[in-house]
């Protein structure tokens, strides 16, 4: 197996994912915040990009909803902000 510049951005997203939900164990941040959809938003796309070099089904399934999922929390939380 190789490890490529994908492979790369890919982890990269796996561990933004990871951190917001480790911060979310931890209380240092609220899920219903920005800074949780965003962080999960970002991840998603990073973990997309990298399986467009490297396909696989199963995972591009749940990277897509949890890049909608965060999308809608991103929408939520901006829509509440007073403009």
């Amino acid at each position: 197996m190789s490890y490529s510049w994908p492979d790369f951005v890919g982890n990269v997203g796996v561990s933004m994912v990871l951190l917001s939900y480790f911060l979310l164990q931890l209380d240092r941040i609220d899920p219903k915040s920005l800074g949780y959809s965003v962080l999960n938003a970002i991840g998603a796309v990073l973990i997309c990009f990298s399986l467009y070099f490297n396909f696989n089904l199963s995972s591009f399934i749940i990277e897509i909803f949890w890049l909608g999922i965060s999308l809608f929390g991103i929408y939520r939380v901006l829509r509440a902000t007073p403009a």
